[in-house]
Formats: structure tokens, C-alpha cells, sequence
């Protein structure tokens, strides 16, 4: 390659960075047969200005790259009328995470995180918002289900993730501010007027 006659000052700058590269990845130690050169690799067109790399997991490479990034020059002018050079990279952590669970290399005691469960059942999700926001306010984790689906398949989401709590917002929850808290493991429901400072820890 270092024999062609190369006019385009571009691919000039573009090999001689990639040089710099592969010089400093021998360096930290990364065994060859751990990294190629791939120039048909293509990403960001509109931002990037240099090179760029994905990174896969070698006996799951269906799963896609977990970890991709490169050189955009000029992405910070954009912001600022500062040029300023600039790296970056994205890890896939859904992917990721989604391996290491499969290969029992992580354990995941709970399913989601979340301790209550909120089903809008009005095309307004304005109140539900509300809700929702007081009670991550009072620090617990809170979902809104979004999708529009029927409410057994609501309820079904919620038992599979093992979800303690849910509150079903119906128009009648919104016009009384009258809530029902439901406990999935018993079944048991408190209705609760729901006000700007409530104390959601009493109710728990």
C-alpha cells in the first residue's frame, strides 16, 4: 500500500492516522489476531471525519457491534465557534448485558427495578405523568406502560417482571384524583387521594 500513488489528500491523512492507530493499539498490547483493518467499515457520514471502529464479541458477532465510535473534527462547532477535535464511542448495553446474562457471567436477582407499575388507560397520559413523577420524586422507581395494548396484557407485563405494585389510571382516576395502589402478590388494593405532597413512604 505504502508503493500507490495516492493524489487524494483525504485518504493521504486517513492512512496515516489509521498508521498512528494500529501503532498505538501494539503498543497497549492487543494481540493481533484480536483486531483487522477493515476499510469498507462506514459510519456517521455526515460527522465523522477520521477513522472509526465497531467491536464484537467473536462467537456473537449476530448480536451486532457493542461498542463503535471514531474521529469527528468538526462535530463541536456545531455548539461552539470553538474548533475543537473530538473522539467518541457508544457501548450497546442492552447487547451486552443480554450476552453476559445468557453466559451466567452476571446475576440479575430482580427482573426490572421498578416497584410500581402505571397503566394509563386514557389516551391523556397527562395524569399519569403526574403520578408517576411524585412518586420517583419520593424516590420509588415507577414505569408508565406506554403501549396500547389490552389490560390483561398490562397486567401480564407487570407479573412477568414480578412488578409489587401497579395503579390503573382510568378516566374516573382522573377526574376524582381517587387512585387504587394493587399489591400483585396479594391482590389487595388501597385507594388513595392523591394530592401535591403526598407521602407516598406511609403508604407502602
Amino acid at each position: 500500500m505504502q508503493n500507490l500513488k495516492i493524489e487524494n489528500q483525504n485518504f493521504k491523512e486517513g492512512l496515516e492516522e489509521l498508521s498512528q492507530i494500529v501503532k498505538y493499539v501494539r503498543i497497549f498490547g492487543v494481540p493481533e489476531q484480536n483486531f483487522k483493518i477493515d476499510l469498507s467499515i462506514a459510519r456517521g457520514l455526515d460527522y465523522y471525519t477520521g477513522t472509526v471502529y465497531e467491536t464484537f464479541l467473536n462467537d456473537h458477532r449476530e448480536i451486532g457491534s457493542i461498542c463503535s465510535g471514531g474521529r469527528y473534527e468538526n462535530l463541536a462547532e456545531y455548539y461552539t465557534d470553538k474548533k475543537l477535535p473530538g473522539i467518541g464511542i457508544s457501548i450497546g448495553l442492552t447487547r451486552l448485558f443480554y450476552i453476559l446474562n445468557e453466559l451466567k457471567l452476571i446475576k440479575c436477582d430482580q427482573k426490572s427495578i421498578a416497584k410500581v407499575l402505571i397503566i394509563p388507560m386514557q389516551e391523556d397520559k397527562a395524569f399519569a405523568i403526574e403520578v408517576a413523577n411524585s412518586l420517583r420524586k419520593n424516590k420509588i422507581n415507577t414505569e408508565i406502560y406506554l403501549n396500547d395494548k389490552k389490560l390483561k396484557a398490562k397486567l401480564k407485563y407487570a407479573d412477568k417482571l414480578n412488578i409489587p405494585y401497579i395503579i390503573i389510571i382510568g378516566e374516573d382516576e382522573i377526574k376524582t384524583k381517587l387512585i387504587k395502589l394493587k399489591n400483585m402478590e396479594t391482590g389487595i388494593e388501597k385507594e388513595i387521594k392523591f394530592e401535591e405532597n403526598i407521602e407516598w413512604d406511609k403508604i407502602f
